[in-house]
């Protein structure tokens, strides 16, 4: 009988951070502060942004269409920027606050101007984080949250929708829309007739065509294997040496003492700050999941 305390959770951030670098899914995924037994997360202006354009929409789900939008979505961002305002969201000068909060009020202005499936009826998977077992046999679990599906009820389906916040589009390459796909077709009972990106920036809803199931679940558990051996040899290598890379580097030096410590988030993760030049956040932006 498969144990879910024992399985090896998986997700499209956890595997995407394996495949960038395994040093990187230890330190973000594994490793625990000796002092606290808390996991570390490294807080930088766009995922502030994202945690706080994300959190509005997601909001929305929960309400009757026509409620959705009688309080202004500004009203709603600016409640939700407060918690991540200053050195808490990664902001160490208010300009640099400013640019970021203003670029996400433009983005939900966009959304308030044209909101299109945002109006229409919704599905909201029940659980708080969707999960199934990817594998019992080999005691792996796939999870992960859904921005929206939006419910097409000419045919009784679901249109899996994901808000982007970052400026650079999703690479083809990438394992979301299988993982997505996967998820909503295991998590609830509608047929996945859709999925989108919608790039807020860009007021850009971009249909992408639907990966097929099998395959998706044969490239997903190849991986989920390979980070299941990985954390029983405890082998987590950065592909760039001891010299390390982008992605491990900044949680390297969490664990050095050179990062400023902030506060826990509400999963009772230590939240780290630390400087970065505009050139770091702009490559950030480029491959961080927001």
């Amino acid at each position: 009988m498969p144990d879910k305390y024992t399985a090896v959770w998986v997700s499209h951030t956890s595997i995407s951070d394996f495949l960038q670098c395994p040093r990187a899914y230890y330190l973000k995924n594994v490793y625990k502060d000796p002092k606290t037994r808390h996991k570390i997360q490294l807080m930088s202006p766009p995922l502030a942004l994202g945690q706080a354009v994300h959190s509005v929409l997601e909001s929305l789900s929960v309400l009757p269409g026509p409620e959705r939008f009688k309080e202004s979505l500004i009203a709603k961002y600016e409640r939700a920027w407060k918690l991540v305002s200053g050195k808490r969201g990664g902001f160490f000068d208010e300009e640099t606050e400013q640019q970021y909060k203003n670029r996400g009020a433009e983005m939900l202005n966009k959304v308030m101007a044209n909101p299109g499936p945002l109006t229409g009826l919704a599905v909201k998977i029940k659980d708080e984080l969707p999960s199934y077992w990817l594998s019992e046999e080999d005691n792996l679990i796939l999870c992960g949250k859904i921005d929206w599906l939006e419910y097409l009820k000419d045919i009784d389906g679901v249109n899996i929708i994901d808000f982007k916040t970052s400026k650079s589009q999703e690479n083809e390459s990438s394992l979301q829309l299988p993982i997505y796909h996967l998820l909503v077709h295991n998590c609830q009972h509608r047929q996945v007739s859709k999925a989108s990106y919608w790039y807020l920036g860009l007021d850009q809803i971009v249909e992408k065509t639907l990966p097929d199931l099998e395959e998706a679940r044969e490239r997903v558990l190849k991986i989920a294997k390979e980070i299941k051996l990985a954390r029983q040899l405890e082998r987590f290598k950065c592909p760039h040496g001891e010299s390390g890379c982008f992605a491990c580097k900044p949680f390297e030096q969490i664990i050095q003492g050179k990062a400023e410590f902030v506060g826990e988030n509400d999963y009772r993760c230590d939240i780290y700050v630390m400087r970065k030049s505009k050139a770091d956040l702009s490559k950030e932006e480029n491959s961080e999941l927001i």
